[in-house]
C-alpha cells in the first residue's frame, strides 16, 4: 500500500514544493491591476482513477493469509465551490460526487489450514465528499494554486463474502452487503488559470471509511469434522485517487480565450526564458526508466451454471514482481489540435511470490497454501492513442484521446512450500526446482484525458487518465509437479480497467527536459471467463469458470527532448 501512497502523492508534493521556490524567487507583477483573482464561484467536471482496499476482520482469530481485498477505481463526476483569495493565499468550500467503476477479490476468513475459509468481493460505486480548501497562489500574474483540502467523505461500497468449496458438507452460502458509509479525506493539488473563465487542475486524494459487521455463512472445519456456526466481519476502506478536472469560473467572459493586457509570463532573465508551446507542429520523444511492482491473480471456479462464479476451488496470486523497464515515449501535435502519443516498452523481474491456494474438502483437506518464487520474469507493454485538444494556448492544453494498449507477462516459479494445512505435502525447504510457469496477454481500448500546463517559466506538469471499458485476454499456466505436465489454456474479456500517470518536468533548455513520473495500470476480466485444461489428461474436461486481473504500478524517470516548427 505504501508504495500505491507514494505513487499517486509523491508527484502532486514535488509540484508544490518546487511551484512555493518559484514564487519566492519570482519578482512582483509589474501589471498588479490584471494579477489573477481566484475569488468568485465555479463549477466544473473530472475523471479520475487509483486504488483502495478493503480490510474484512476475521471472527475465528487472526489470519494466517489474505483479510484484505484491492479494488482498481475509475470514477467521474462533478464539482462546485466558492473561493476566497487575501494576498496569495486562497481558502475555498467545495463539494463533489463521483460514479465508481470498481472490483477486487480476494481470500478472506482464512484462519488455519483446518478451516475453509471464504472468498471476498468488494467494490464502491459512489463516492461524495464536502471539503475546506487552503492554497497559495504563484507563478506568472498568480495563475497557478497549490492546495490542501480535507473534509468529510461518503461511499456506497457492495460485495460478497462467498464460502468456497465446502462439498460434500455444505452447500454454497455467502453473504451481499450494500452500505453507504460516512468518512473523511484529505487531498492536494495544483489548478491553472487558462483563460479568465476556465482552469485545469490535478488532484491527489485519501479516502478513509469504517463499516458495518456483515454476516457470515456457516462453514466447515476439517479435521476434526465440525460445522462452525454464523459469525460476523467488520470491514473497513479506504483509497488513493488522482483526478484531473476541468472548472468553469462564474462571472468571468466565457468567450475570453485568452488574457487581455497583460504578458503570459512576468518579465525574466534571458537565462529564464519561458518555454510557449508553438502554434505549428510539435513533436517530443522521451526515454524512460520504469521502476515498478506487479501482481496477477486467477480464480478458479468451482461453480456450475447453476451457481455463483465466485465459489473457488483454487486461486493462484502472483505478487511483489519488482521488475524495471526501459521505454520510449513520443507524441506529435498538429496546429489543428489533433495530436497521436505513443509508448512503448520492455522490462523483467526475478523478484516476488506466489501463492496456490486450494479448497478441497471432499479429498480431507479444508484449506492448502503453498508458496513458492517467482524468477525469469519479463513484461512488454505498449500504447497507441489519437486524440483532440479541446482547450489549447501558449502555455495548456487537454483534450480527449481514445487508442489501444496491450500488457504481457511471464515467469517461472520455483520451490513450493505448504504453510496453511499440516495434511498437505509439497516440496522440502531448500528444493527450488522449477514447479510452474504462467504466460499472460492483455489486450484492451481505452479513451482518456490528456492535459497538461507550463506551471512557472520551465517546469511543466502533464497527466493522463484512461479507462478501458473491455479487456481481452490469454493466458497459459503450466503445471510441473505432476504425474503429466498439464497447461491451462486461460481466456477472459469483458471487464475493465484503469491506466493513470503523471509527470512533472523540468526545461534544462528550450528543447531538452528531464522529469519524474508515476504510474498505475490495472485490467481485469468478467468473473465468468474459463480455463480449460489442455494435456491429454485433462481432454473432456468442461470449461470452468475463472476470473483474471492484472495490476503494475511505480514510479519513471525521463529525458525528453522537444522540437517545435515555427509558423
Amino acid at each position: 500500500m505504501k508504495s500505491r501512497v507514494i505513487l499517486l502523492g509523491a508527484t502532486m508534493i514535488a509540484v508544490m514544493a518546487s511551484g512555493a521556490a518559484n514564487a519566492r524567487l519570482e519578482p512582483e507583477p509589474k501589471l498588479p491591476l490584471v494579477v489573477w483573482n481566484w475569488s468568485g464561484g465555479y463549477i466544473g467536471g473530472h475523471v479520475g482513477g487509483g486504488y483502495g482496499q478493503t480490510t474484512f476482520s476475521n471472527p475465528y482469530g487472526s489470519s494466517i493469509y489474505g483479510g484484505t481485498v484491492e479494488s482498481p477505481a475509475f470514477l467521474a463526476g462533478g464539482q462546485i465551490g466558492y473561493n476566497w483569495q487575501s494576498s496569495s493565499w486562497v481558502f475555498g468550500v467545495e463539494l463533489d460526487a463521483s460514479g465508481v467503476i470498481s472490483e477486487g477479490t480476494n481470500t478472506c476468513l482464512a484462519h488455519s489450514g483446518l478451516v475453509v475459509s471464504a472468498n471476498c468481493n468488494a467494490g464502491p460505486n459512489l463516492f461524495a465528499t464536502g471539503t475546506g480548501r487552503i492554497g497559495y497562489a504563484f507563478g506568472a500574474l498568480g495563475h497557478t494554486l497549490a492546495y490542501l483540502k480535507g473534509g468529510v467523505a461518503w461511499q456506497n461500497n457492495r460485495g460478497d463474502v462467498v464460502n468456497n468449496y465446502e462439498y460434500p458438507y455444505l452447500s454454497q452460502e455467502k453473504t451481499h452487503f450494500d452500505y453507504g458509509r460516512l468518512g473523511s479525506v484529505i487531498g492536494l493539488g495544483i489548478e491553472q488559470a487558462i483563460t479568465p473563465a476556465w482552469s485545469v487542475n490535478v488532484e491527489y486524494d485519501y479516502l478513509h471509511f469504517g463499516g458495518p459487521s456483515v454476516a457470515t455463512a456457516p462453514t466447515v472445519q476439517l479435521p476434526p469434522l465440525a460445522i462452525l456456526p454464523a459469525n460476523t466481519t467488520s470491514l473497513s476502506s479506504n483509497y488513493h485517487i488522482g483526478k484531473i478536472g476541468l472548472n468553469y469560473h462564474f462571472d468571468a467572459d466565457p468567450k475570453a480565450a485568452e488574457w487581455s493586457n497583460a504578458p503570459l509570463y512576468m518579465k525574466a532573465p534571458a537565462s529564464a526564458r519561458p518555454i510557449p508551446y508553438a502554434p505549428g507542429w510539435s513533436f517530443e520523444g522521451a526515454s524512460r526508466l520504469w521502476l515498478s511492482r506487479g501482481k496477477f491473480q486467477w480464480d478458479h471456479s468451482a461453480a456450475d451454471e447453476d451457481q455463483d462464479p465466485g465459489l473457488l476451488m483454487s486461486r493462484l496470486t502472483y505478487h511483489g514482481l519488482d521488475g524495471l523497464s526501459g521505454e520510449l515515449f513520443g507524441r506529435v501535435d498538429s496546429p489543428w489540435g489533433v495530436f497521436l502519443k505513443s509508448n512503448l516498452g520492455i522490462g523483467g523481474f526475478n523478484k516476488g511470490k506466489s501463492n496456490d491456494e486450494d479448497w478441497s474438502p471432499d479429498k480431507g483437506l479444508s484449506y492448502q497454501n503453498t508458496l513458492s518464487d517467482e524468477s525469469n520474469g519479463k513484461f512488454t507493454y505498449y500504447t497507441a492513442d489519437v486524440g483532440y485538444d479541446f482547450l489549447r494556448g501558449t502555455n495548456y492544453k487537454a483534450g480527449g484521446f481514445l487508442g489501444w494498449t496491450y500488457y504481457g507477462q511471464s515467469s517461472d516459479s520455483t520451490g513450493c512450500v505448504e504453510f496453511a494445512n499440516p495434511g498437505n505435502q509439497c516440496l522440502n525447504p531448500g528444493d527450488n526446482r522449477i514447479v510452474g510457469s504462467e504466460n499472460t496477454q492483455w489486450n484492451a481500448p481505452r479513451i482518456g484525458l490528456s492535459a497538461e500546463a507550463m506551471l512557472t517559466e520551465r517546469w511543466r506538469f502533464n497527466a493522463d487518465i484512461a479507462y478501458l471499458p473491455w479487456t481481452d485476454f490469454k493466458g497459459r499456466e503450466y503445471h510441473l509437479l505432476r504425474p503429466k505436465t498439464i497447461f491451462d489454456e486461460q481466456h477472459g474479456n469483458g471487464g475493465g480497467g484503469v491506466q493513470i500517470e503523471g509527470v512533472l518536468s523540468y526545461f534544462l533548455t528550450e528543447n531538452i527536459s528531464v522529469g519524474v513520473g508515476g504510474r498505475y495500470w490495472a485490467m481485469w476480466t468478467k468473473k465468468d471467463s474459463d480455463s480449460l485444461c489442455s494435456s491429454s489428461g485433462c481432454v473432456g474436461e468442461p470449461r470452468s469458470f475463472a476470473k483474471y486481473s492484472v495490476e503494475r504500478w511505480g514510479t519513471f524517470f525521463q529525458a525528453s527532448y522537444k522540437f517545435d516548427s515555427k509558423t
